[in-house]
């Protein structure tokens, strides 16, 4: 009841100081199990009212808070409310595919404690889209709810998948993430080049369309990519953005690079790389693409950050958000209102 306590409340007395108290139990549990633990932990809460600090609007979107849940910790949005609770601005789920699917074998998700970081090759896993919108339309969402679709991994047209993802989330969520950065579905990052990532825009925003003509409001759709771009590639990823009419864009998701301070012996395992040790290149491509857009389209900053003074410093850099997830592993639920009480 304790790690429920602390997961789900951190504005109650000494909650975050409860989590770390918690913390060597909680790691002495597989990182997965702990997860799915987390999961249904915060499916307990009530939610509540979300804090309305430095509003943020996007694309006609009001966001109440610049401080969002990324996507990845709620990927089947079994805990919508509880995880607003936190003091979330909005909450991200997914990445949903329009089939389940199992994901990767097992183990796939590293806890790099003395590093601060967490590589996952998870690949997709979950219970497809139809199973999600269920879940969704129970929830009260007090705050703003992103839903990030992907691809199946054995799919023949990964296009078509997205633009049904598109077409099926797009009136049901606040805005959609079109996610093609992640490496652990093999040649998923290669739509991230033109002309593969202007013809999967142009199927998205045209499923978009299809569901305005429906009398579907219009549901900004945001773009997803990896903080392993060069800078032509972060060039190319902004313009076909800019377009095919997209909202927003989110630099970024983990990184397949691996920086020379890393200490844990977990760092070899092969997937994505999270947590503290992205911050230096997240920073770097988030300052890249805000230079490259120009004002064209709203950088929203992930990666890295695990404090006030992180998340300040991506939002003065110019940054429309920042969304966080692995920081809570390290930080505890507590970081979001420390965030919010420092901004």
């Amino acid at each position: 009841m304790g790690f429920v306590v602390a997961f789900v409340n951190p504005s109650h007395y000494g909650a975050n100081m409860l989590y770390d108290l918690l913390k060597p139990l909680i790691y002495t549990l597989d990182a997965e199990r702990a997860h799915r633990l987390a999961i249904r932990a915060a499916a307990l809460a009530p939610g509540g009212a979300i804090p309305r600090v430095r509003p943020v609007t996007i694309a006609g979107l009001e966001f109440p808070n610049p401080v969002g849940l990324a996507a990845g910790l709620d990927k089947d949005g079994e805990a919508i409310d509880g995880l607003m609770g936190l003091g979330f601005g909005s909450v991200e789920i997914g990445s949903l595919t329009p089939r389940p699917q199992a994901g990767n074998s097992k183990p796939r998700l590293f806890r790099l404690v003395e590093d601060r970081a967490v590589v996952n090759r998870m690949g997709f896993n979950n219970g497809g889209i139809d199973a999600a919108l269920e879940r969704v339309a129970k929830a009260k969402r007090p705050g703003v709810l992103g839903i990030n679709v992907g691809a199946n991994k054995d799919s023949d047209d990964r296009v078509a998948d997205y633009a049904l993802g598109v077409a099926k989330v797009a009136p049901h969520a606040d805005y959609v993430t079109i996610n093609v950065s992640s490496p652990n579905t093999p040649g998923l990052r290669d739509l991230q080049s033109r002309p593969a990532l202007d013809e999967l825009l142009r199927a998205a925003s045209a499923a978009r369309q299809a569901c305005a003509e429906r009398g579907v409001p219009r549901t900004p759709l945001f773009l997803k990519v990896a903080p392993d771009l060069d800078r032509d590639g972060i060039a190319g990823v902004v313009g076909a953005a800019v377009d095919a009419g997209l909202d927003a864009l989110i630099v970024g998701n983990t990184t397949i690079s691996r920086p020379d301070t890393l200490r844990s012996s977990l760092a070899k395992e092969a997937g994505g790389l999270s947590g503290r040790p992205l911050a230096v290149l997240a920073r770097a491509k988030l300052a890249e693409a805000l230079e490259i857009a120009d004002g064209a389209l709203p950088v929203i900053a992930v990666g890295g950050i695990d404090s006030p003074e992180e998340a300040l410093a991506r939002l003065d850099a110019g940054a429309a958000m920042v969304q966080i997830y692995s920081a809570l592993v390290f930080e505890g639920p507590g970081l979001v209102r420390r965030i919010l009480n420092a901004l």
